[in-house]
């Protein structure tokens, strides 16, 4: 244990929280080591009926330190990126096999790492204040963390177009694709953990009794234009139907789509394909080939750069455009 992540235990309730706030929670590799740890143990601890997952703060997680990634790459520190991928992509699969109710309370921010110790969870709560993505292929990676494995189960081609352009999701939306099961207020999220403390009964009872309303979806609004241009993983073909398409949506998200990294949405649509007939763990394993080889190009060392490091935003890309 140590202060960046907490853990508690009261009324057979096991609580883990991120606590580094003023960085958004982001995950460190002492943090998934201390959490796999504690994961472990709470798994045969017949005291302990359920856990728990929430971030202190504005922020859920923003998932982990990919500049300190890139450092290491330019550092020529490869074992180290290995060591960090496998730790991580190791706890996010622990979490889908933990065999205890598990439940994420998602308020805030949750991007990449973030994604991957929540969304294998059964119980998935969202809030108002909820904002998920993974935004990737803007800095020349792709959507880890076993996202490939998720996005692949959405329908109607919405894996591939949140997968592809890293689209921001609100609670609502979340809720609307499945990345979310349940929502619950955010200045209610209190009286859902003493909830979920009092009652000795099933955790699934407790969150089925919450409001099923989020309110509007925005990726509901666009869902045929997304069926259309999204439903094959050629990513040329996508452009080229977003392009005929005559609403402004579409353009823009071409746009969108224009600035990310060409190899990077080339792979991701690849890797979302093939995890269609793969389990989590086969997906985990392809992510883990692709991220160590992605982490080395020049791509990935110039997106990191261009929004992360320098922030100028104007990341130039070596592989061959799209189109």
């Amino acid at each position: 244990m140590t202060d960046d992540i907490l853990f508690s235990a009261a009324d057979g309730i096991g609580t883990i929280t991120l606590n580094r706030p003023r960085v958004l929670n982001a995950l460190t590799p002492e943090m998934i080591a201390a959490m796999h740890a504690r994961l472990d143990a709470w798994a045969v601890d017949s005291e302990i009926r359920a856990v728990v997952l929430k971030g202190e703060g504005k922020a859920f997680c923003a998932g982990g330190d990919i500049r300190a990634v890139r450092q290491a790459s330019l550092d020529g520190e490869h074992e180290a990126n290995a060591r960090f991928f496998e730790t991580e992509y190791d706890l996010d699969y622990a979490t889908s096999v933990f065999p205890k109710p598990y439940v994420s309370l998602i308020d805030g921010i949750c991007m990449g790492g973030g994604m991957g110790i929540s969304m294998h969870a059964k119980y998935r709560v969202v809030t108002e204040k909820a904002m998920l993505a993974m935004p990737e292929t803007a800095i020349g990676f792709f959507p880890d963390v076993g996202a490939t494995y998720s996005l692949s189960r959405l329908s109607g081609g919405i894996g591939m177009y949140l997968g592809l352009t890293g689209a921001r999701l609100t609670g609502a939306d979340a809720l609307y694709c499945g990345m979310a099961t349940h929502f619950v207020p955010s200045d209610e999220l209190g009286q859902l953990e003493a909830a979920i403390h009092s009652d000795p009964g099933e955790i699934a009872d407790i969150l089925d009794s919450l409001p099923r309303d989020a309110g509007n979806s925005e990726l509901a609004d666009h869902r045929a234009v997304i069926e259309e241009a999204f439903r094959s993983a050629d990513v040329l073909e996508i452009f080229v139907r977003l392009a005929e398409d005559e609403s402004d949506w579409a353009h823009q998200t071409l746009r969108m789509l224009q600035g990310h990294a060409p190899d990077a949405m080339r792979r991701t649509a690849a890797l979302i394909e093939a995890a269609k007939s793969m389990n989590l763990r086969e997906a985990l394993d392809a992510e883990l080939a692709t991220a160590l080889d992605m982490i080395r190009t020049p791509d990935f060392i110039e997106g990191v750069r261009a929004m992360l490091v320098d922030k100028d935003r104007a990341p130039r890309w070596s592989s061959p455009a799209i189109a």
